[in-house]
């Protein structure tokens, strides 16, 4: 028998027994959509984490450190990365901001940092260095950064982020405006590009001002967290372990504490979470894909059953066993390769609805996982459909034609 002919009878047996193979093909079916909704939402959470991450930019360290006995660790730390010129490309207070309501105004408009009925909407104001953008991955749209001078006489001007500039200047051109923080005159000398990080608008809306205007504004208010932007990947290690040490020299144990944090870590620890939770949902799912595949087993026995005159038949006009073989082996995986398609086609919707209510995103499964689920459920046909074909094939031609 050819694999035509094979192929024929195995979608005639399908097709003469519609809703027992779609029964049969339930648990493939589920099994599938299960892992491909499951694998790709997950995907897709990390790919977010991953934007978020990246939206920062690579080679960052995250120093936080603090001194009870009074040290100035901005000063020191600042001078001692700057020497680290071959490593470090600049260095930030980050997470600094004003400690109060901050009500922002240009003309009409009047915006709060308070506002938290629409926290897309909401403006935050940053207190950084020069280096700022450099340290965070923002890149200079129109206008320039602040300049040293500009940071060390805490002159009143600031840089927008790119969300921050239209909510409160539309369309007109920022640069050279001045808009009011609380009363106190601030000109606008640059703005940054949108990230535009799904989820993450915040990036966007941000208004950053000289961190000198810590003393005045935020009652000098100790300075605990710093950004550095390391040169490269090899850099940001070497810098990491330089810095840890300084801190080590610079704050006794009993007097403070400190902690640094490679950005390119966060990325590792990413990638394999993702690889991790993939492993756990896909065995998890998997077992769905078991018992589906236990289905297909069960009613191929039933198969062979009902067809053991046929099969007698065929062993007495000489049929070989490869061919008996083959096509118990063919239709079994035509039942999972086609509960693969349907499953493969309800994991692609699913996946659309959970990326739209679980993500806020339009979320499609990749490649790799659509190839390799039809491929796993082909894969299960072949697995549970070889004992009942081998059963098939090995009845004794007169055992089989004395059946009923």
């Amino acid at each position: 028998m050819s694999f035509r002919q094979a192929f024929k009878m195995a979608v005639k047996s399908i097709v003469g027994k519609k809703m027992r193979s779609f029964l049969t093909m339930l648990g493939i079916i589920i099994g599938v959509a299960a892992v491909v909704i499951m694998v790709s939402v997950i995907q897709g959470q990390n790919q977010q984490w991953m934007k978020y991450i990246l939206s920062q930019g690579t080679n960052r360290l995250s120093v936080e450190a603090y001194s009870w006995n009074g040290t100035n660790i901005s000063d020191e730390l600042s001078k001692y990365c700057m020497g680290l010129g071959d490593l470090v490309e600049g260095i930030t207070p980050s997470s600094l901001q004003i400690n109060q309501t901050v009500n922002i105004k240009y003309g009409s408009k009047v915006f709060s940092t308070d506002n938290w009925d629409d926290w897309t909407k909401r403006i935050t104001v940053e207190l950084g260095s020069e280096q700022y953008g450099l340290c965070n991955n923002y890149t200079i749209a129109e206008g320039r950064d602040m300049s040293h001078l500009e940071i060390e006489k805490a002159n009143n001007v600031c840089v927008l982020g790119g969300g921050a500039a239209e909510m409160i200047f539309d369309f007109v051109n920022p640069i050279g405006k001045t808009i009011t923080l609380n009363s106190t005159p601030f000109q606008v000398v640059g703005v940054y590009e949108k990230k535009g990080v799904d989820g993450w608008p915040e990036w966007d809306n941000i208004i950053l001002i000289p961190y000198t205007f810590n003393r005045s504004m935020n009652g000098n208010q100790p300075i605990q967290s710093y950004t550095i932007k390391a040169v490269d990947a090899e850099a940001s290690t070497r810098a990491s372990t330089l810095i840890q040490g300084f801190l080590k020299g610079l704050i006794p144990e009993d007097n403070g504490w400190y902690n640094v944090q490679n950005s390119n870590q966060s990325i590792d620890n990413v990638n394999e979470q993702n690889l991790m939770q993939s492993l756990v949902v896909g065995c998890i799912a998997g077992v769905s894909l078991l018992v589906g595949g236990i289905g297909i087993m069960n009613i191929m026995l039933v198969t062979v059953t009902e067809r053991t005159r046929e099969i007698g038949i065929r062993k007495a006009i000489g049929a070989e066993r490869k061919s008996i073989i083959i096509q118990f082996l063919i239709e079994a995986c035509m039942l999972c390769g086609l509960g693969g398609i349907i499953g493969i086609f309800f994991g692609y919707l699913g996946t659309l609805i959970a990326g739209k209510f679980m993500l806020q995103m339009i979320l499609y499964p990749t490649m790799s996982i659509t190839i390799g689920a039809f491929a796993f459920s082909v894969v299960l046909g072949v697995v549970f459909g070889i004992y009942p074909a081998i059963k098939a094939s090995g009845l004794q031609p007169v055992v089989a034609l004395r059946a009923d």
